[in-house]
């Protein structure tokens, strides 16, 4: 089976969608089907360049809505070569666009939320939200009654983002599997890098955050917590690409708070880093106010990585179910989750990594999203 894909920009600094996609496609290229990614971008950047997959980029682009004319045209023309279309996430061109020329080929196209109806957004940019209405009785509300279906990632996203908008509520919906993949390579040579890379002795303890540094991931939460309560050995690692400026205000909080010092920032980690950073942290952190799924959650526990996060995050209740991570009840919360991981034992916290892994095993293997994907589209074109 062939699929197309499409996304904004397959830039991975952009978080969890593209990373997602690429590992799902991964999965299905390992089942025997193909892939092709359309996007906004320009061809000329690095990422498109460095695409594993056939990659077909149609900017430059409008910047931020990302409009342009290119893409309608390009998918009346290529849909015949598909089987099934795939939309990830919505206010942006990407689905507009996609949806003018899906439409006119019959082609059969599911649409991807990836948290795109979370009410974090209503809630902390309610201005913002009032032209989203309007936006989605104009479009985007069409391009979900349109879709075969639109793919949540946890049953909690789906039931998050019942009544979001006014109108158009009757488009058909499911939940697939997500997740990540299993990890590869030497956990010995990984960790040795990652901690020479972070100026990290052998045996320095360490607390890991990794995700994009924005207000939405409640980073600033994370640094109060880590100054009341962490051993004084401890160190936290904060490794994420600075998409809107945050990091120097967190910089100061840090510095007011006099553990400046015990403060990494890394910036975006891949590969070998980011494998070396999540097999050597004591816990892996993501206090966030809203998340749609939490990919980075299911490879730290892929990792047998201990985590603690809020019950913002759509996976909470698979996390605290299984042992494997400690859930407090928001961002403001997260000293108590700092406060019972420091409590425990080494004897329970080596449990705690045994029950995260078993987790990942169970929950979050990204082959089961690949099954669910493949079941859907088989159901589209019979």
């Amino acid at each position: 089976m062939k699929f197309l894909r499409l996304i904004a920009s397959c830039d991975t600094r952009t978080g969890g969608p593209i990373a997602g996609l690429l590992r799902s496609s991964k999965a299905l290229a390992a089942m025997g089907h193909e892939t092709h990614i359309a996007t906004l971008d320009d061809p000329s950047t690095d990422w498109v360049k460095r695409s594993e997959f056939k990659t077909i980029a149609l900017g430059p682009s409008q910047p931020i809505y990302g409009y342009n004319p290119r893409l309608t045209d390009w998918v009346v023309s290529n849909a015949c070569n598909y089987d099934v279309a795939i939309i990830h996430c919505i206010w942006n061109y990407i689905s507009l666009g996609s949806w003018k020329g899906l439409r006119k080929t019959g082609l059969p196209y599911f649409v991807f939320l990836h948290g795109s109806l979370d009410p974090w957004h209503r809630e902390f940019y309610p201005i913002k939200h009032l032209f989203k209405q309007a936006f989605w009785l104009g479009v985007e509300g069409k391009v979900l009654r349109d879709a075969q279906k639109v793919l949540f990632t946890s049953e909690e996203e789906r039931r998050l983002a019942k009544n979001a908008f006014w109108g158009y509520q009757n488009y058909s919906c499911e939940v697939v599997a997500y997740g990540a993949s299993n990890p590869s390579g030497d956990p010995t040579a990984q960790i040795a890098s990652f901690r020479n890379f972070c100026e990290l002795t052998r045996d320095e303890p360490y607390l890991l955050f990794l995700s994009r540094i924005h207000p939405k991931k409640g980073i600033d939460s994370l640094i109060s917590a880590f100054a009341k309560h962490a051993p004084a050995a401890m160190q936290l690692v904060i490794a994420g690409p600075d998409q809107v400026g945050l990091q120097h205000e967190l910089m100061r909080q840090a510095a007011d708070l006099g553990i400046s010092n015990r403060i990494k920032w890394p910036g975006m980690l891949e590969g070998d880093l980011k494998w070396g950073a999540f097999r050597g942290a004591q816990a892996f952190v993501l206090p966030s106010h809203g998340e749609n799924f939490g990919i980075v959650l299911a490879e730290a526990m892929a990792c047998s990585t201990p985590v603690l996060t809020t019950q913002k995050v759509n996976i909470w209740r698979e996390i605290e179910a299984s042992g494997g991570g400690i859930v407090v009840a928001q961002a403001s919360d997260f000293d108590d989750a700092l406060q019972a991981f420091f409590q425990r034992s080494p004897g329970q916290i080596d449990e705690m990594r045994r029950q995260a892994r078993r987790c990942f095993l169970d929950k979050f293997e990204i082959g089961q999203s690949a099954s669910d994907l493949l079941r859907l589209a088989a159901e589209a074109v019979q």
